[in-house]
């Protein structure tokens, strides 16, 4: 999925453990994230620098492919085009003065002061005390307001029934759905699939508050940007190069 915006008014003015199991397809059920191995503490916070500079086009849809191909969305058959989720999306961004176009990859901003959050009105919508920013499906009703309150577009419903799912990523029509930062694999120490995808430092992933971090070193060397820094979100993800 490829969109076209103004780079300044993309950056400026883009506006837009619980203990019951549901089944929703055969040998999938709907479960609470949760670390398996260590407990979530605020001591962490995860977070993306994403490089346009380092990024190609091919590099885009190898993040789009792969977080497809790990979290299992992207199949839908009986969705419309506007209806399909899209976890990561692949945005371009136009300098006015220059003309230059730069393509992004542009996901959930996993923000320390979600709007997403603050509008639920059932909890659904909740940030860990790492920093993480996920949807509890037992929780969920549908209603939406998460996606109208998210200035990034992040967040998809599922609008159909779904078979071949992921079993480490159930899904659920009826429910909203984003971008994890593939907590499942995080919590066992791994990387995001996007992440994973590039192999040349044009995705950075790690803990903002570890001073030893590959990420928190390159922030202080580098000139980065929040997308949409003027509603005072902190987001978690980062880009340079725009």
């Amino acid at each position: 999925m490829s969109k076209e915006l103004n780079r300044r008014d993309f950056i400026k003015n883009t506006t837009v453990a619980t203990a019951s199991v549901a089944t929703i397809a055969s040998g999938i059920t709907l479960t609470t994230f949760a670390a398996s191995d260590s407990p979530v503490t605020n001591e962490k916070r995860w977070g993306m620098l994403i490089d346009t500079n380092k990024l190609t086009e091919s590099d885009i849809d190898d993040m789009v492919n792969a977080c497809q191909e790990e979290n299992g969305w992207g199949s839908e058959v009986h969705s419309r085009g506007d209806q399909k989720p899209g976890w990561i999306k692949k945005i371009k961004v136009k300098d006015k003065a220059t003309g230059k176009i730069d393509s992004l990859p542009m996901m959930c901003q996993h923000c320390e002061q979600p709007p997403c959050v603050d509008v639920c009105p059932t909890n659904a919508s909740m940030k860990r005390e790492d920093g993480i920013v996920l949807v509890d499906r037992h929780l969920c009703i549908g209603c939406r307001y998460c996606m109208m309150a998210c200035p990034y577009d992040a967040r998809s419903f599922v609008h159909e029934d779904l078979s071949n799912q992921k079993e480490h990523m159930p899904r659920g029509k009826g429910t909203v759905e984003s971008c994890t930062l593939c907590v499942h694999k995080v919590d066992k120490g791994g990387m995001p699939a996007c992440a994973e995808a590039v192999n040349n430092d044009g995705v950075i992933f790690g803990d903002l508050y570890d001073t030893n971090s590959k990420i928190n070193q390159t922030l202080k060397k580098i000139q980065s940007t929040q997308i949409r820094a003027d509603l005072n979100l902190n987001t978690g993800v980062r880009y340079s190069g725009i």
